[in-house]
C-alpha cells in the first residue's frame, strides 16, 4: 500500500521539476554558456581560428539572406518608415546609452580602475550589435523588418558617430575605420539582404511557412560568432592579468547597464505609444553594443598598450547581453500563451 501510494508523488515531483525547467532554463542559453566556456578554455590555433572567422562571416551572410528571403517589400519599406521606431533606436544607442555609461564608468573608476572604467564608457559609445538584435527580435516574434533597418542604420551611422564620441568623450586620439567598417556592413548584411529580398517573391512563401528553419539559422549564426570572438579573445591574451573578482565585478557593473537600458527601451517604447512587436525591436537593438565592431576600433581608436584592456568590458557585456536577451526573447515569444 505505501510503495504504490508512494509514485503518484514522485511522478509529481518529476513533472513539475521538468515543467519549471522547460520554463525557466533555456537550452539555447545553456548552449550559449557553453560555448562561451568552449572558447575560453580550448585553445585554437591561428589557422582554425581563421576558418571559424570565416564561418561565422558565411553564417551572418546567410542569416540575412535568409530574412530577405523571408520579408516582403512591403514590411520593410514599413520598417523604414516607421519613424517613431528607428528615431527610438538611434536615441537609445547615441544618446541615452552615452550618458549611462558616462556615468558608471565615473562612479566605478576607483574599483575597477581607469583602464577597464575607459572600457566601460566605449563600450557604451558604440553601435548596436546587428545580427543578435535581429535574432532576438524574430525569436521573440517582433518587428523583423523594424529591427533590420534600424540596427543596420545604427552601424552605418556609427562608422561615423562612435569615434567622434570617443575623440569627444575620452579625448583618444587616431584614424577611423569609417570605410572599411561602410564596406563590411554593405557586404555582410546588406548585399545578402537585397539578394533575398530579390528572391522573396519566388521563394518567400516556403520560407515563411517553415520559421523553423529561420529559427535554426538564426541562433546558429549567434554560437558562430560568440565562440569566434570568445576564442580570438582568449588567443590575444585579452583575458591575462584580469582576475577572476575583477570579472564578476564587470559583469555586476553591466548587469546594472544593461537593466537600465532594458528598462528604458522598453517603456520608452510604451511612452512612444509603439506596438508590442515595435516595442521589442527597440528593446533587443535599444540595449545591445556591437563586438564585432568594438573589438576593431578599439585596436584603432587607442594604443596597443591598452586597446586590449579597453576590450574586455565589451566583451563581458556583450556575453551578458546575449544570455539576457535570449531568456527575454523566449519569454516574449511566449506571450500569447500566458
Amino acid at each position: 500500500m505505501g510503495r504504490p501510494g508512494c509514485r503518484p508523488g514522485r511522478h509529481l515531483d518529476s513533472g513539475l521539476v521538468r515543467q519549471v525547467l522547460k520554463q525557466w532554463v533555456d537550452p539555447f542559453v545553456v548552449a550559449l554558456v557553453a560555448t562561451m566556456v568552449l572558447g575560453l578554455v580550448v585553445p585554437v590555433p591561428a589557422e582554425v581560428q581563421r576558418v571559424v572567422d570565416a564561418v561565422a562571416d558565411v553564417a551572418v551572410a546567410v542569416l540575412f539572406l535568409v530574412y530577405g528571403m523571408r520579408l516582403s517589400t512591403s514590411e520593410v519599406w514599413a520598417g523604414l518608415k516607421n519613424v517613431r521606431l528607428q528615431g527610438g533606436i538611434l536615441a537609445a544607442t547615441y544618446v541615452v546609452f552615452p550618458l549611462v555609461g558616462l556615468v558608471v564608468a565615473w562612479a566605478v573608476t576607483p574599483w575597477v580602475g581607469e583602464p577597464l572604467a575607459a572600457g566601460i564608457l566605449f563600450s557604451s559609445l558604440l553601435p548596436s550589435t546587428v545580427q543578435s538584435s535581429v535574432a532576438f527580435t524574430s525569436v521573440a516574434r517582433g518587428n523583423i523588418a523594424g529591427a533590420i533597418c534600424g540596427a543596420t542604420v545604427s552601424n552605418v551611422v556609427g562608422m561615423v558617430v562612435t569615434p567622434l564620441l570617443v575623440l569627444w568623450f575620452m579625448s583618444s586620439s587616431g584614424a577611423t575605420s569609417g570605410l572599411s567598417g561602410l564596406r563590411e556592413v554593405l557586404l555582410h548584411l546588406l548585399v545578402p539582404f537585397v539578394v533575398g529580398q530579390l528572391l522573396q517573391p519566388f521563394v518567400g512563401s516556403w520560407i515563411r511557412a517553415r520559421r523553423w528553419l529561420t529559427l535554426s539559422v538564426d541562433r546558429g549564426t549567434i554560437l558562430v560568432v560568440v565562440f569566434g570572438a570568445v576564442a580570438a579573445a582568449t588567443s590575444a591574451g585579452v583575458w591575462a592579468g584580469i582576475s577572476g573578482w575583477t570579472i564578476l565585478g564587470l559583469v555586476g557593473v553591466s548587469g546594472v547597464i544593461l537593466a537600465i537600458m532594458l528598462a528604458v527601451t522598453w517603456w520608452g517604447g510604451a511612452g512612444l505609444r509603439l506596438g508590442v512587436e515595435d516595442r521589442i525591436a527597440l528593446l533587443m537593438c535599444g540595449s545591445k553594443k556591437s563586438l564585432a565592431t568594438g573589438l576593431p576600433m578599439a585596436a584603432v581608436l587607442f594604443p596597443v598598450a591598452v586597446a586590449g584592456t579597453v576590450a574586455v568590458p565589451v566583451i563581458v557585456f556583450h556575453q551578458l547581453q546575449l544570455i539576457v536577451c535570449a531568456v527575454l526573447a523566449r519569454r516574449l515569444a511566449l506571450r500569447d500563451a500566458a
